[in-house]
C-alpha cells in the first residue's frame, strides 16, 4: 500500500462510517419486523445485500480523487437526462410500458423505472440526484474561476445556469408522475443556490416571485380550476393531509393508520415484532411509523438523533476541506440527506403531506439506499482528501 493510501484511511471518517452500520442495523430490524400481511419474499435479505453493494461502491468512489468527478460532470448529468428520456418516451406510449415484463415499468401510473431481468428494477431518477449535485458543483465552481469578480449580471448568469441545469431533470422526472423526487432535486438545488455566493437579495426576490406565482395558482384553481395547473388529485393530497379524518378512503388510510401507529408506541414501544396497527408497505416509505410503534418514544428519537449526527458529519466535512467544489458537493448531499429525512418524517406524523420518499439508509429499497450509499462515499472522498496547510 502506497503513501498515498495509507493518508487516506488515516483521515477516513470513521464515526461516519459507524453511523453507516448502525443504520444498516436499525434497518434491519425494522424491515424485518415491519408487518408484511400477505407479501412473499426475504426484504430483509435483499435489504442487505443492497447495502453490501453499497458498500462496493463507497470502495470503487475512494480510489478516485473527487476532484476528477469534474472531468466527468457533463458525462454524468447526459447519462441521466437521457434515462429519463428514455422513462418519457415510455409514458408517452412512443415506447412500450406496462406493469410487469416490460422494460420500462409503470406502476400505480408512474412511469419510473427500468426492469432489470433477475435483478429487479431501478429507478433513474434516483441516481439522477447524484448526478445532478455532481454537475451543479462543476458548474458553480468553473463559474467562480471564470468569473472571480463577482457582479450583479455575474449572479444572474449563474443562477440562470444552476436553474437551467435543474429544470430538465426536475421536469422529466415530475411528469413521470414523481412529486417525491422532483422536490428533493429542487432541494438539491436550493442547497447549491443558497452557498453558491448569489447575492441575497437577488435570492431572495427569485424565492418570492416563486411564492407569488404559486399564489396567483391558487387562487387561479379557486375561482378558474380549468385554466390552474394544479390537479383536482393533487388538491385532494393536500386536502387528506389537513383533515384525514374526513377522507377515510384511499387517500388518506396510509396517513390515519401511520398515526394510529406512531401514537400507540407511546414511551417506550409494544417491543420487537409488536404492536396491532397495520400500516401499507410499511417496509418502504412509512418504516418510521413501524419504528416508532415498536421501539416508542426512545426509539425514534434516537433515529432522529442519527441524522442528525450524519448531517453534523457531512456540515463537518463541508467545513474541513479547502477544496470549494467539495464543499459544494457535500452541500448538495447535505440538502438532498435533509429534505429527505424531514420530509419522509413529517408526512409519518401530519406535518407535511404524504410522498413517495422513502427514509434514506433504513427504508427497503436498492435504487434508493445505493443513491445514499454512493453520496455518502462522495462524502467520505471529500473528508479523507483535505489538505491541511502549515500556519492555518
Amino acid at each position: 500500500m502506497d503513501k498515498d493510501n495509507n493518508s487516506t484511511l488515516q483521515q477516513l471518517d470513521y464515526t461516519l462510517l459507524f453511523i453507516i452500520f448502525l443504520f444498516l442495523c436499525i434497518s434491519l430490524v425494522s424491515i424485518y419486523s415491519a408487518p408484511k400481511q400477505d407479501y412473499v419474499g426475504n426484504v430483509a435479505l435483499m435489504q442487505f445485500i443492497w447495502y453490501v453493494l453499497g458498500g462496493l461502491a463507497i470502495a470503487i468512489i475512494m480510489l478516485i480523487d473527487f476532484d476528477r468527478f469534474r472531468h466527468i460532470a457533463w458525462y454524468l448529468y447526459g447519462l441521466g437526462v437521457f434515462l429519463l428520456l428514455i422513462l418519457f418516451l415510455g409514458q408517452i406510449g412512443i415506447l412500450p410500458s406496462c406493469d410487469n415484463g416490460c422494460f420500462i415499468v409503470t406502476n400505480n401510473g408512474a412511469t419510473s423505472w427500468f426492469n432489470i431481468p433477475k435483478a429487479g428494477t431501478i429507478q433513474p431518477s434516483e441516481f439522477m440526484k447524484i448526478f445532478l449535485i455532481v454537475i451543479l458543483s462543476h458548474v458553480t465552481m468553473k463559474h467562480h474561476e471564470l468569473y472571480p469578480e463577482k457582479t450583479v449580471r455575474d449572479d444572474l448568469l449563474l443562477l440562470g445556469k444552476i436553474v437551467g441545469l435543474s429544470i430538465i431533470p426536475l421536469g422529466l422526472v415530475a411528469v413521470q408522475p414523481d412529486l417525491g423526487t422532483t422536490a428533493i432535486l429542487a432541494a438539491i438545488m436550493l442547497s447549491l443556490l443558497l452557498i453558491s455566493g448569489i447575492r441575497w437579495r437577488i435570492l431572495l426576490a427569485v424565492g418570492l416571485i416563486l411564492i407569488l406565482i404559486v399564489g396567483v395558482n391558487l387562487l387561479i384553481y379557486k375561482y378558474f380550476p380549468e385554466y390552474a395547473f394544479i390537479k383536482d388529485y393533487q388538491m385532494d393530497r393536500i386536502y387528506s393531509w389537513l383533515w384525514p379524518e374526513q377522507y377515510t378512503d384511499n387517500r388518506a388510510f396510509q396517513l390515519l393508520h401511520s398515526l394510529n401507529a406512531v401514537g400507540s408506541g407511546q414511551l417506550y414501544g409494544a417491543g420487537f415484532q409488536g404492536g396491532n396497527v397495520y400500516v401499507p408497505a410499511a417496509w418502504t416509505d412509512f418504516i418510521f411509523a413501524v419504528i416508532a410503534m415498536q421501539f416508542g418514544f426512545l426509539g425514534a428519537s434516537l433515529v432522529i438523533s442519527l441524522y442528525f449526527l450524519l448531517i453534523y458529519r457531512i456540515i463537518h466535512a463541508a467545513l474541513e476541506t479547502h477544496d470549494r467544489f467539495g464543499s459544494f458537493l457535500c452541500s448538495g448531499v447535505i440538502g438532498m440527506f435533509t429534505f429527505q429525512v424531514f420530509q419522509n418524517i413529517g408526512m409519518t406524523i401530519q406535518v407535511l403531506p404524504i410522498t413517495g420518499i422513502p427514509l434514506p439508509f433504513i427504508s427497503y429499497g436498492g435504487s434508493s439506499l445505493i443513491t445514499s450509499m454512493i453520496a455518502v462515499g462522495i462524502v467520505l472522498n471529500v473528508h479523507s482528501r483535505r489538505r491541511t496547510y502549515m500556519f492555518e
